[in-house]
């Protein structure tokens, strides 16, 4: 009797728990397509929603790449210039026609002044005040702050800095080559390595040896901080997504050892020069000229520096008054650190792999880097000669295109936006996002004929010129493009340049062709790792 009454009331208690259960369930649905009416309510295209994770299945299970996801956003209508997908629960509109993006990114660039997600500053400073998260007027002020820092005249001036740490690259490789064999060689450990030893050289002025001492200071916080996977990737979605919800619990995406370690090294290496009055041709010492207000905008000349170097627009050669507080000059050195360790040294690892793949390609690279070695008579490279080398340029673009840093690009409308095209509307919203799908325009073949093909040849003198205006971003576009992508050309040609002296890539039992993408996390990487042998010059 007693087991039948305690039978009962478990049934019930079960019956209550599933109703919850159900209704819980149900609003939470509910709440998961609530936006999904956004576009269709403005007769706009847009990519069919799953409930909780809109269009985004795909990447939240793992079973794409974030770059064949946005290719297969940017396909799905190849006929329209615009429409709608679903990041998550978030309505985004994507644009994937030139024209559009020049109006949006360059023309109307006031209603769309910011990049999405709206980070807590006072929560996460130094995530918060660097020159990618600011907003409207701040982020104004700061670029054109920053903008004389990274000029031509101001790489020429960095160049002896990367310059050494390409030989001590070199020079470590050759010792690690036994009897005159290939190396067999995983490209991103040693190319991140050396933009670690380059960002501690050319930014604060620390001879770091990262290939000698492994496990040095500089290179594991850097290691550490650029690692978005698992629970970290997690922390960065909530911070820019939900600010609130990442303050309420104490959510921070750097550890405060970090923080603590970042803003030691960049204000103690400030106040020791300021005190001793030294001067060194770095990024400390060029932040050090911003605060005081003397650095000046100087001529550019954009011609002989490279295909995808992005020019500064008026936006960033404006006058601003700019009041730099510690943590400023901080959050816009970890940028620099951070984009630095990871994004350039990728591309270096792409380039290598797709010089191995392509021999023909490198035949003729090298015929380029041998005449420049013997014009240079022995004597170390220069700036000068380094913008000499335009197949060297040629094959970087290429990689960019292929393999382009950014996926995407965002903006924010901070302003009501209105436009016909092609006799539809796009309406959009203040505080509602747009997506650039780069990589989508790079491998199109209305742009790019045989796109999956690696072919230097699109950039050459004969054949830049057919290249559709805004359809090569590999450096984001208009007034908020990448700040230092005159720095990333200058480390990457350099390297390659100093590597081909001495050894050829060449493909390995470890090489993956076609090279296959990580699944993981949104940034671009090979997914078992960038091998190759490199083989020793005779």
């Amino acid at each position: 009797m007693i087991g039948c009454a305690i039978s009962y009331l478990a049934s019930i208690l079960f019956s209550k728990w599933t109703l919850l259960a159900g209704i819980l369930g149900y609003f939470a649905y509910k709440w998961s397509i609530s936006t999904f009416d956004t576009f269709e309510k403005r007769g706009i295209k847009f990519i069919p929603p799953v409930p909780f994770v809109g269009n985004f299945k795909n990447l939240v299970f793992q079973k794409e790449n974030f770059a064949d996801a946005m290719k297969s956003f940017y396909n799905y209508f190849p006929t329209e210039k615009f429409y709608g997908l679903f990041e998550l629960k978030q309505p985004t509109f994507l644009i994937r026609d030139p024209e559009l993006i020049k109006q949006i990114g360059v023309k109307d660039f006031e209603y769309f002044l910011n990049h999405r997600g709206n980070i807590d500053e006072n929560h996460e400073p130094l995530f918060g005040r660097n020159l990618v998260s600011l907003k409207g007027q701040r982020w104004r002020d700061m670029r054109s702050t920053l903008s004389p820092a990274f000029t031509g005249s101001k790489m020429r001036t960095m160049f002896q800095l990367v310059s050494e740490c390409c030989n001590d690259t070199v020079n470590y490789l050759e010792k690690e080559v036994k009897d005159g064999k290939p190396l067999l060689t995983e490209l991103k450990d040693i190319f991140t390595r050396f933009t670690n030893d380059v960002i501690a050289t050319s930014a604060f002025g620390l001879k770091v040896d990262s290939l000698k001492d492994k496990d040095n200071e500089f290179y594991n916080y850097g290691k550490s901080a650029t690692d978005f996977s698992g629970i970290k990737g997690l922390k960065f979605f909530l911070i820019i997504q939900a600010p609130k919800l990442a303050k309420l619990f104490n959510i921070t995406l750097f550890t405060k050892e970090f923080s603590a370690f970042f803003r030691n090294l960049v204000w103690s290496t400030i106040r020791h020069r300021e005190k001793e009055n030294i001067v060194r041709p770095d990024m400390i010492n060029l932040l050090i000229q911003a605060r005081k207000g003397k650095l000046v905008h100087e001529q550019e000349d954009v011609d002989n520096e490279g295909f995808a170097v992005v020019k500064e627009t008026n936006v960033g050669k404006a006058i601003h008054q700019n009041n730099l507080e510690e943590d400023d000059l901080t959050a816009q050195c970890l940028i620099f650190f951070l984009a630095g360790f990871d994004t350039s040294s990728t591309c270096m690892c792409f380039t290598g792999h797709e010089l191995a793949a392509n021999p023909d390609v490198q035949k003729t690279l090298l015929a380029e880097v041998d005449a420049i070695k013997e014009q240079l008579g022995g004597k170390p490279l220069t700036y000068e000669a380094l913008q000499n080398m335009p197949y060297l340029d040629m094959v970087i673009s290429e990689s960019l295109r292929y393999w382009p840093p950014a996926i995407a690009t965002d903006r924010q409308c901070v302003k009501p936006y209105n436009i016909k095209v092609d006799g539809k509307t796009l309406d959009i919203q203040v505080g509602e996002g747009l997506m650039i799908p780069i990589v989508g325009l790079h491998h199109d073949p209305k742009y790019f004929p045989n796109p999956s093909r690696f072919d230097p040849e699109r950039f050459s003198e004969e054949n830049k010129h057919n290249i559709v205006p805004f359809t090569y971003l590999p450096f984001g576009v208009g007034p908020r493009n990448c700040i230092g992508s005159r720095f990333a050309l200058m480390e990457t040609k350099a390297i390659i340049y100093y590597i081909l002296t001495k050894f050829t890539f060449e493909v390995s039992e470890k090489t993956q062709i076609p090279l296959k993408l990580a699944k993981s996390g949104f940034a671009i990487k090979a997914e078992n790792g960038f091998w190759v042998n490199l083989k020793p010059r005779t």
